[in-house]
């Protein structure tokens, strides 16, 4: 009987093809613990650690595991972010399917990881901007970031390591690192722009002056941000 392979959606591929070979891996927020098990058959880690803060996802994971004929090279652990983690018992730590304020919260309360022995991998679903604005104010930098395009939602993957970082733009902060060498920088850039131009019309209606102090804010970082789009449009064109 032929061996059963777990095949994944693009923006958990995205995330399984940035894990290095060997790593010892936390996969936090685990859900249905898809990434390990995806990773122990293609034989690029030897074993997985898998955290969720819910009991029933962890069981879908534990589950998902079975089925492939893996639980006993994946441990399980029912834990609130990095709580019930130690710092060698891994080297390369996946944060995904969370908002951005929920990643922040994990990286606070996990003082360790500022020794710099640790990869992170970080999907931000939401507040990708105030994400970057805390990493590089905390202690750490952002390698590059990756996307995926998913069911047509654009996800982006960042790559992270503990260190001193340089302050990002106002366009790198909105519209992601070293992501010109992406077919699909263009398409994120405007997904942001298009978030912006929604909010800045739920501003215009209110008579607050903040409101309509921060919807001309947004309308300058729109004007950056396309600003942006056609540089990069007109550099592909190029050649360059």
């Amino acid at each position: 009987m032929a061996e059963k392979n777990l095949h994944l959606q693009p923006r958990l591929r995205c995330l399984a093809d940035l894990v290095p070979q060997q790593a010892r891996l936390a996969d936090i927020g685990t859900d249905h613990g898809y990434i390990p098990v995806y990773l122990l058959q293609q034989g690029r880690i030897d074993h997985a650690i898998a955290a969720d803060i819910g009991a029933e996802p962890l069981e879908h994971a534990r589950r998902t595991a079975e089925e492939y004929g893996l639980t006993e090279r994946i441990d399980f652990r029912l834990y609130d972010g990095l709580a019930g983690i130690k710092p060698e018992e891994t080297d390369c730590i996946l944060i995904a399917g969370m908002g951005g304020e929920t990643i922040i919260s994990i990286l606070e309360d996990a003082k360790w990881l500022a020794c710099g022995a640790h990869r992170l991998l970080l999907q931000p679903q939401s507040r990708q901007e105030l994400l970057r604005t805390w990493l590089v104010g905390h202690g750490f930098r952002i390698l590059r970031e990756h996307l995926a395009l998913d069911k047509g939602t654009i996800y982006n993957v960042m790559q992270v390591e503990a260190g001193e970082a340089q302050p990002l733009s106002e366009v790198e902060l909105y519209g992601g690192v070293n992501l010109e060498a992406d077919s699909l920088y263009g398409d994120y850039l405007d997904w942001q722009i298009q978030k912006m131009a929604q909010a800045v019309r739920g501003l215009r209606l209110s008579k607050s002056g903040d409101a309509q102090q921060r919807a001309d804010e947004l309308e300058r970082l729109m004007a950056l941000l396309n600003e942006k789009k056609g540089a990069w449009l007109h550099g592909k064109g190029s050649g360059n």
